[in-house]
């Protein structure tokens, strides 16, 4: 066991800091647009971080007769909490570059279900 001179030094006091504005989000009348950049063929299915203007996400699907959107839109309804068909795959039916429409979904409701505070 270590032996610490001074305890108060270890105790991390965390400043509220303004949360960055989250780019690859745009909200719409109908809901909200999601940007994805999409990792097919992954070692397993996870939300990544933001990479510019897009959210990374990997799917183990392969790319191959829509296997990887279909793969896309399931862990994201998952992730989200509703139904597949609340989540359209509006552009990139065939690239890794997506545009998803969440209808019904705010700006603020989609980030608080991509990344949970973790205790």
């Amino acid at each position: 066991m270590r032996h610490i001179k001074n305890p108060t030094i270890h105790k991390s006091i965390h400043p509220v800091l303004p949360v960055p504005p989250a780019t690859f989000l745009r909200e719409t009348s109908g809901g909200t647009l999601l940007s994805v950049k999409l990792q097919p063929r992954a070692s397993k299915n996870e939300i990544g971080e933001p990479l510019g203007n897009e959210l990374k996400i990997k799917v183990t699907a392969p790319p191959v007769d829509a296997a990887a959107n279909q793969a896309l839109i399931e862990l994201l309804a998952k992730t989200l909490g509703c139904s597949r068909g609340k989540i359209e795959l509006l552009r990139g039916q065939t690239s890794r570059h997506k545009t998803l429409m969440l209808h019904g979904f705010s700006q603020e409701t989609t980030i608080r279900n991509l990344f949970p505070v973790r205790h």
